[in-house]
């Protein structure tokens, strides 16, 4: 009777034993579900971070290449424009050199017509009529050019428009520092020095 007691306790027992087995585990199970899913839920959120990146690295690329196109665009045009600007600047300086040296033939005309008739002349008086109507002429068509000379003679001497090719000495201490002579007369154009006054200089 014991023996038949003692193998039902064993029994029992192993039958106790086996079902606290199955609710560990049981009990366990949830827990690595809740990890499992702990860790799909991760994963899932750094591919959807690293699409998002993808996708803003993507239009970052497209900005990218669209402010290229449109800077390389911009340069064509700014040296279209700078080539065409160069070629109209240089058209307008042939131009006006075309037209100066135009208005310059009828003067041309006039010392020719001029050297003529000195060779059938011996009137001093006519030849020198004659040279003063040309240079009065060709100081007329530089005036309407913007060219006029350099009035020097008595004028303090101005490195600006002025250069000293000599210093001479004067007995009036009001004409030191002033100019003397004016060997080569200076001009200018549109108010800017064309050729300075070759001037010597009082001390």
């Amino acid at each position: 009777m014991n023996k038949n007691n003692h193998n039902m306790n064993d029994k029992d027992n192993h039958n106790f034993n086996s079902q606290t087995d199955d609710a560990e585990i049981m009990d366990n199970v949830p827990e690595a579900s809740e990890e499992n899913e702990s860790a799909e839920d991760i994963e899932n959120a750094e591919m959807s971070q690293i699409d998002a990146l993808c996708k803003q690295l993507a239009d970052e690329k497209e900005k990218v290449e669209k402010e290229k196109k449109e800077y390389l665009f911009l340069m064509a045009e700014f040296d279209n424009f700078r080539k065409r600007t160069i070629k109209e600047k240089g058209e307008i300086i042939k131009n006006a050199a075309e037209s100066v040296l135009k208005s310059l033939l009828p003067i041309v005309d006039d010392f020719e017509r001029g050297l003529e008739a000195v060779k059938n002349t011996s009137d001093a008086d006519a030849v020198k009529e004659g040279m003063v109507l040309i240079y009065n002429k060709l100081i007329k068509f530089l005036e309407q050019n913007g060219v006029k000379p350099i009035d020097s003679n008595g004028t303090e001497f101005d490195p600006e428009i002025h250069e000293a090719i000599a210093m001479v000495p004067v007995d009036d201490e009001s004409m030191k520092g002033k100019v003397i002579d004016t060997p080569t007369k200076g001009y200018t154009i549109n108010d800017k020095v064309l050729r300075h006054a070759k001037v010597a200089v009082g001390q």
